[in-house]
């Protein structure tokens, strides 16, 4: 999800553990590509982590009782835990912790800062949301919409949670069976799809002749 809102850095750290999702699902195969970068940055850069940890601050909304709400790189917190960190820095987009809890989720809902759909792509209650990075769960669609955009099948966009829109668009029109046995097939049919004119209504459609990642 892109964001164009200023941000507030908070100079110290939190903890992963207490980070909460703002969304039910991540696409694991981006979760374990961001995973692999890290521990090999970590490995191959002595003293670099520190540095990428610095550029890559966590964008959150304070809400009630002081917890930190996610509203980007839940693939990066995701993949930072299983990892073993366990702090992150925070950058805090907006300080509402004085609203009560149904007002606080109707002000992120509004501002598309809240997607609480599950794996089936079905929208659920705020009350659903897991209460820890650790506990989100794959979405496989999720996983193919991230490698066809990788693949060239369509542009970055700007466009709030666009990879969960592509998503539900190959949801109806590829087997979940044939992502989990043969993604690399389903990656060829996912960049066929993007291409043909039923999914130009989506952000970052490019065509038929759109040929690599932006």
């Amino acid at each position: 999800m892109a964001l164009s809102h200023p941000i507030e850095p908070v100079l110290h750290a939190v903890p992963i553990k207490d980070l909460r999702p703002t969304q039910m699902t991540v696409g694991m195969h981006e979760v374990r590509r961001k995973r692999d970068a890290w521990e090999k940055l970590k490995a191959n850069a002595e003293g670099k982590g520190g540095a990428f940890l610095g550029t890559h601050m966590i964008p959150t909304v304070l809400g009630p009782d002081g917890l930190h709400w996610l509203v980007d790189h839940h693939h990066l917190a995701l993949a930072l835990h299983e990892a073993g960190e366990e702090k992150v820095l925070v950058s805090v987009i907006a300080k509402l912790q004085h609203l009560p809890k149904k007002r606080f989720f109707a002000f992120m809902d509004s501002h598309n800062w809240l997607h609480p759909y599950d794996g089936e792509g079905e929208r659920r209650d705020w009350k659903d949301l897991p209460r820890h990075v650790g506990k989100l769960e794959d979405d496989p669609y999720r996983s193919l919409a991230g490698e066809v955009r990788r693949a060239g099948g369509y542009a970055k966009s700007v466009t709030p949670y666009t990879e969960f829109l592509w998503a539900d668009y190959f949801r109806s029109r590829i087997k979940r069976g044939q992502i989990a046995d043969k993604f690399d097939k389903a990656l060829v049919k996912g960049v066929e799809l993007a291409r043909i004119p039923e999914a130009a209504y989506l952000p970052g459609y490019a065509g038929p002749d759109h040929g690599g990642e932006d």
